[in-house]
């Protein structure tokens, strides 16, 4: 008898086949793949200065693997347009069911032993609302960086878009994401020769 065959992380593979900020003139493209390793990397860091400066007690790892997971549905569902996504209630709605379905479809392609390890990476708990709203400000402080990327390369397309992340970031009151913001953003507009300074 032959084993039986998993496709859950061929499919994962694939993410770096998904672009976003399709309604927008990009000068650079961006996947799925590249974003998700970005906001991995920022959600860890909020984890860490929520704790060192803030006094509280999140899993930084646990938090970047929320990171990394986050936009995983999206190899199914492809990315939908912020402003379509979140125009009304109703949309908005319908969407989170149709992520809620592809995740379970992705879940299903792992072998069972393995499939409650990353529950917890593709279906939202209670337990994780806190880690989830750092995974949420990384998205969203992703997205600035890409807008400011774009601004550096002269395209101009992403200067409406900048205004609106900054509002919803500044909207969040999330402190630790004003810390990122204030003490390691500003340096997302220097050349590399300036960061080697």
């Amino acid at each position: 008898m032959k084993p039986k065959k998993y496709s859950f992380y061929a499919m994962l593979a694939r993410m770096k086949y998904i672009e976003r900020w399709a309604l927008m003139r990009n000068s650079a493209a961006e996947n799925i793949s590249e974003h998700s390793l970005e906001v991995s990397v920022i959600a860890h860091a909020l984890a860490l200065l929520g704790n060192k400066r803030l006094g509280k007690s999140y899993n930084p790892e646990h938090t970047a693997m929320l990171g990394i997971y986050h936009d995983c549905t999206e190899i199914i569902t492809g990315d939908m347009p912020t402003p379509i996504k979140y125009e009304n209630p109703e949309i908005q709605a319908a969407y989170k069911q149709i992520e809620k379905t592809a995740a379970f479809r992705l879940l299903n392609m792992l072998p069972d032993d393995l499939r409650p390890e990353y529950e917890a990476y593709f279906i939202e708990s209670p337990e994780d609302k806190d880690a989830y709203r750092l995974v949420k400000a990384a998205d969203k402080i992703s997205a600035l960086i890409k807008c400011i990327e774009e601004e550096k390369a002269g395209n101009q397309e992403f200067r409406s878009a900048r205004k609106t992340i900054t509002a919803s970031l500044a909207d969040m009151h999330c402190p630790e994401a004003d810390l990122f913001i204030q003490e390691f953003l500003p340096l997302y507009q220097l050349t590399l020769d300036e960061l080697n300074e």
